[in-house]
């Protein structure tokens, strides 16, 4: 497996892009198996997980990204587990939220694709 900090900071970085201009670019991601925990709401399915995100209640949103953790998940594919910290500023807003994120990435075709995706603010 390559450097998993470095996959890591890759991904979320393109991720958190993706999510700040256009959310629903953010499917291709997510599979059918994909699960997604949000704020203690469990959604299961890229088009479902998808659905949750677009219809989140502002409109322009913008993601600062404090920290980023990685650790292999597994001794026998090439999975990830992706800790995220950071800030998150709503509809212009000025007071800042805080978050956390935790995905688990596993491997497809030379790329990742996220398996699990753990959301708290």
């Amino acid at each position: 497996m390559s450097d998993p900090t470095s996959i890591a900071q890759q991904f979320t970085q393109f991720y958190y892009q993706q999510f700040d201009s256009d959310r629903n670019g953010l499917a291709s991601l997510y599979r059918d198996t994909s699960m997604m925990t949000w704020e203690s709401s469990q959604i299961q399915g890229a088009p479902a997980i998808v659905e949750k995100l677009v219809g989140l209640p502002f409109a322009k949103v913008e993601h600062k990204v404090v920290t980023i953790d990685a650790q292999p998940s597994s001794p026998t594919t090439a999975s990830l587990i992706v800790l995220v910290t950071g800030q998150l500023l709503v509809d212009d807003g000025q007071n800042p939220l805080q978050f956390t994120q935790v995905f688990h990435l596993m491997p497809e075709g030379g790329s990742y694709f996220v398996f699990n995706d753990v959301f708290r603010l």
